[in-house]
């Protein structure tokens, strides 16, 4: 089989386990995808570390606009955004998504691999051992601009919708973990959108990038991936009152810290 038509149907399945898994634990797929995207066009495409690693990046951000749109729209309907930080947050968060990716694509690749390992370990053992504090002080719209700079920033370096960061930062200012969930579902969209036009615009002129890619997001990836991902979605949000989901957590958890473990190593 050609090596294009292994890469869409590992797409395919990436998709639909990545999209289950994000419904079921409430995270972000980006943690599965980006290393899973790596691999098969590294490994199975034999294109460069220097351009995978933003590809990688750029097509799991992608991804995340459709499911992102989804979410956004099922949670305003449900009465769980918070309007004023939602659009708070929103305007930090499209400064810090355009400078990560900036950031992402001209960062050497090895680095660019050892800083994404480096936060999905952090992530992993937070989800596993984490709890969610909470102090007295008062969310006020520089805290919400600060902390959508710095979400929409990393995200947007590692390819995530930032529910990982912005849930705990909102939850730390005693917002309710539903509008909190709520709120960070719907920047995804927000990070997503402002994360893949910088990619996009940032590999614009690359002369090695393949065809179908727009900048560094390629294209095919990204319809394979969300035409899974976006129906297991929900079916893994459906399932997640009826499975143990905190034991689930740790087990993915643990799965993460592998991938990590894997990429520092690799």
């Amino acid at each position: 089989m050609e090596p294009i038509y292994i890469l869409l149907l590992s797409c395919v399945l990436l998709g639909a386990f990545a999209g289950y898994m994000a419904g079921l634990l409430g995270i972000g797929g980006g943690l599965v995808i980006v290393p899973a995207l790596v691999y098969l066009m590294q490994v199975q495409m034999g294109w460069s570390l220097d351009i995978v690693m933003p590809m990688a990046v750029a097509t799991s951000l992608s991804t995340i606009i459709f499911t992102g749109c989804s979410s956004f729209v099922t949670h305003y309907r449900l009465g769980n955004l918070d309007m004023r930080i939602f659009v708070t947050c929103s305007m930090g968060i499209a400064l810090g998504a355009v400078f990560g990716a900036q950031l992402a694509a001209h960062m050497p690749a090895e680095i660019l691999k050892r800083i994404f390992a480096t936060l999905v370990l952090l992530l992993a053992l937070r989800m596993a051992f984490g709890k969610n504090p909470t102090s007295d002080a008062r969310l006020s719209e520089p805290k919400l601009l600060g902390i959508g700079l710095v979400t929409g920033s990393l995200s947007s370096l590692l390819g995530i919708g930032g529910g990982a960061l912005l849930v705990p930062a909102l939850v730390w200012f005693r917002i309710s973990m539903k509008i909190a969930i709520g709120c960070a579902a719907a920047c995804g969209m927000v990070i997503a959108l402002f994360g893949s036009a910088s990619f996009a615009w940032a590999g614009w002129d690359h002369d090695e990038l393949p065809v179908w890619s727009l900048g560094y997001v390629y294209l095919p990836a990204t319809a394979a991936i969300v035409s899974t991902s976006m129906l297991t979605a929900n079916l893994g949000a459906r399932m997640s009152h009826s499975l143990p989901t905190r034991t689930l957590k740790k087990i993915f958890a643990g799965f993460l810290i592998l991938v990590s473990l894997r990429m520092f190593l690799s």
